[in-house]
């Protein structure tokens, strides 16, 4: 088994060398694919959303990989001849400041309007709610792994493009798809316990004015699901 593992490993690193722009557009394109199928089992999906699936790999095959080669090579034009810690963390500052904010905020569009099919006022407003909060947790999470991201750039030049970084964002993606159902859970578990609670007395105050009880207004569901983020929306 460790033999066709160090193979395949082997032959992929080959098409790294000879291919390297279609290499890594692929596996951009088949890692964030597998990270959304891994995410929507593992939050109860019965059935696989294979439309969002396909608009994911879209995004990582057509522009997240492409962006990523070209983006690596510029700072490698940038940092010619340097080495060292020094200039791994000069690289990790550069790239933390310029293409991390920008692909967060073309990600939130992308999906948007693209994958959920929203139109352009909603998704505006939701970025411009959320944007701040999902960069800031970009870059806790890099005060928090310094050593990966340093690693993932210090390796760049033995041709193992980025593959730790998209592992990464694979692993942080289903944990953000389970953070956002669990908070989701919460919600409804709070809102039914809040029905309970309220309901007998609300009923009586109700009937406390006239003795008669007075119909009640009712929101839908689906009228209540248009204010939840789209990311609980998604699970519940």
């Amino acid at each position: 088994m460790s033999e066709i593992v160090k193979e395949g490993w082997n032959k992929y690193l080959l098409q790294l060398q000879a291919h390297p722009l279609r290499t890594k557009a692929l596996t951009s394109g088949v890692l964030i694919g597998s990270s959304d199928i891994i995410a929507q089992k593992i939050t109860g999906a019965k059935r696989l959303q294979f439309r969002r699936i396909l608009l994911l790999m879209l995004y990582g095959i057509m522009y997240s990989g492409p962006f990523g080669h070209f983006f690596h090579k510029m700072m490698d034009k940038i940092f010619k001849g340097k080495k060292g810690n020094t200039t791994v963390a000069k690289k990790v500052v550069l790239e933390q400041l310029t293409s991390s904010p920008w692909n967060n905020m073309l990600f939130m569009m992308y999906y948007g309007l693209v994958v959920e099919g929203r139109p352009w006022g909603l998704v505006k407003n939701k970025v411009r709610h959320d944007y701040p909060s999902i960069q800031l947790t970009a870059w806790k999470d890099l005060l928090e792994y310094p050593d990966v991201y340093s690693l993932n750039l210090a390796v760049h030049g033995m041709g193992v493009y980025n593959l730790l970084f998209y592992l990464l964002g694979d692993f942080r993606a289903i944990f953000l798809n389970l953070r956002a159902r669990s908070v989701a859970a919460s919600h409804h578990q709070r809102h039914q316990q809040q029905q309970q609670y309220s309901g007998p007395i609300a009923r009586s105050m109700r009937i406390a004015g006239d003795g008669v009880e007075k119909p009640q207004p009712t929101v839908s569901t689906k009228s209540a699901n248009a204010f939840l983020p789209g990311s609980l929306l998604q699970l519940t």
